[in-house]
């Protein structure tokens, strides 16, 4: 299978993605916009992953690669690719199916809990998410449902935590790719987040202090990506 990568940054790339398509035998291509690549000229490839990066989905001003990479990823969606987003990817695909998106009231940090909604069940998403689970989070923006959208999940500070839609196009809010290894690059490149950021963001060693939790992400993670390798075979 061929899976291709928008990364925003140098220093937020696909992390335990990489492993798991490593796993499987999965081909990996990337757009990388920091480097001035442009986005391809074809769909030639089985499966869409956006990545994140502290930028925000308005700011085409300092980075005018957001308004083509927004429209292939609308057509990558109308052409029944399977997509998937993380963070600001999953804004980019919110706004790209015309949700409106904007500053969450507060920065949301580290490792805090999300509840999954009920409606998930009915996707292919059902049961992969326990009742309640911490996962890691590191974003000041947030989205509106798209229109026919299942919300995967909420959180004390940030109403939607995700959606899916079609059974094929996910967005996840928080983080389940980071690991150790990732989580200390966006702190030493993002460090400035985690002053003053109030009660929903963590400190650096707050983050750091339990390596298992990394585990349990990545974990739900793999779970996550073989349920849409299966859609993207169609299968």
């Amino acid at each position: 299978m061929h899976l291709h990568i928008f990364q925003h940054v140098p220093f937020e790339g696909p992390a335990e993605i990489g492993r798991w398509a490593d796993l499987h035998g999965h081909e990996m291509t990337y757009t990388h916009f920091h480097r001035g690549e442009v986005v391809p000229m074809r769909h030639d490839y089985d499966w869409l992953i956006v990545l994140g990066g502290p930028m925000g989905v308005d700011d085409e001003a300092q980075y005018p690669w957001l308004a083509p990479e927004r429209r292939f990823i609308h057509e990558a969606i109308a052409a029944d690719k399977t997509v998937l987003g993380i963070c600001l990817g999953a804004q980019l695909i919110a706004r790209a199916l015309g949700a409106a998106v904007g500053k969450n009231h507060c920065k949301e940090i580290g490792w805090l809990p999300i509840r999954p909604d009920p409606a998930l069940a009915s996707t292919l998403l059902g049961g992969v998410f326990p009742p309640q689970i911490e996962v890691f989070h590191w974003h000041g923006d947030t989205f509106d449902l798209p229109a026919g959208a299942v919300p995967v999940a909420s959180s004390e500070v940030c109403r939607h935590q995700g959606f899916v839609v079609d059974n094929r196009v996910i967005g996840f809010q928080f983080h389940l790719e980071t690991t150790p290894e990732a989580a200390s690059r966006l702190i030493e490149h993002c460090g400035a987040d985690l002053v003053d950021g109030g009660a929903a963001t963590q400190t650096a060693e707050e983050i750091m202090a339990d390596s298992e939790k990394f585990n349990i992400i990545n974990s739900l993670l793999h779970d996550v990506l073989d349920r849409m390798a299966k859609v993207a075979d169609g299968r």
